[in-house]
């Protein structure tokens, strides 16, 4: 299938992303409301990228799935509280850092009784379940309010990551483990004729290709990808957990992705940074893009 885009960096992306109202689609349609890597990072020097970190909203015709509850959840949980409609809605996990969940707190509709929550996790079995991981954060001394403050009627899915997941009718998720400080899980989803694959906080080996990352790509529409790093600033973060944006070229390339979108911007990457970023990359690569918040796009 073949990608538009809507939105862009050229304005603050948060007017872009409080315009989003979605309707009934056959295909399927991307958001993303948090880009940014490890910590959130508010400052006119990211307006155009954002700050807010990771949160992606995949709309499969009428059914809406989330990638992540980093602080981009809360202007998407305001979006949807502003809609007027109940909030039904898959959550997907990459795992259970503090930038990848901390945005569930501050999720609106997760305080409407109307609202229907799926959490999804596979980093966790066998010694801990998502809901654990939920209950510590916010819990003293780090948290003001237990997750019994929710009125939203919550599920909790724990899986193995490799398992097929099938959440709803025409909707299915391939997953894989990606190679992360305590694990991470890497999905591919298929709707109708279209796919995506959401791979974040993964470190590659230099020189060598990840099969789990392959899989999850190969043919894509889109391919979002931990870009953390550049090559010069990776050898003094080995063991970290995360990518470069040039090894997403090569792994584009090779899994045959035809859009790749450079995801998980380090804090210190500037408006001006990923400009010279996205410019180096797609001299490298076409169709690429710098994934900033509001940016959207339609398969």
């Amino acid at each position: 299938m073949v990608a538009t885009a809507e939105g862009a960096p050229a304005e603050p992306p948060a007017a872009e992303a409080r315009r989003a109202r979605w309707r009934s689609s056959s295909g399927m349609t991307v958001q993303f409301w948090g880009v940014r890597g490890s910590l959130a990072c508010p400052g006119p020097e990211v307006a155009r990228y954002g700050g807010n970190t990771s949160c992606v909203e995949v709309r499969c015709g009428d059914r809406l799935l989330i990638f992540d509850a980093g602080t981009g959840l809360r202007p998407l949980g305001r979006m949807l509280a502003e809609s007027g409609r109940p909030t039904d809605a898959d959550l997907f996990f990459s795992h259970f850092h503090m930038d990848h969940i901390c945005g569930l707190p501050f999720f609106a509709p997760i305080y409407d009784p109307a609202t229907r929550l799926r959490l999804w996790g596979g980093n966790l079995l066998p010694a801990r379940r998502v809901v654990q991981a939920i209950e510590q954060m916010m819990s003293e001394p780090l948290f003001p309010i237990p997750p019994d403050s929710f009125k939203a009627a919550i599920q909790f899915h724990d899986f193995y990551a490799g398992d097929v997941l099938k959440p709803h009718p025409g909707v299915m998720l391939r997953t894989a483990a990606l190679n992360h400080p305590g694990g991470a899980t890497g999905y591919r989803l298929e709707y109708t004729n279209s796919a995506i694959a959401y791979i974040t906080d993964t470190e590659h080996r230099p020189g060598v290709l990840d099969k789990n990352v392959l899989q999850l790509a190969r043919d894509v529409d889109l391919m979002i990808y931990d870009s953390n790093y550049t090559e010069e600033e990776y050898p003094s973060h080995v063991g970290w957990g995360h990518s470069t944006w040039q090894q997403a070229v090569r792994l584009a390339d090779a899994a045959g992705a035809k859009l790749l979108a450079l995801f998980h911007h380090d804090p210190d990457h500037v408006d001006d940074f990923l400009d010279r970023i996205g410019r180096e990359a797609k001299a490298q690569r076409v169709q690429t893009v710098v994934a900033a918040e509001g940016l959207r796009l339609r398969f």
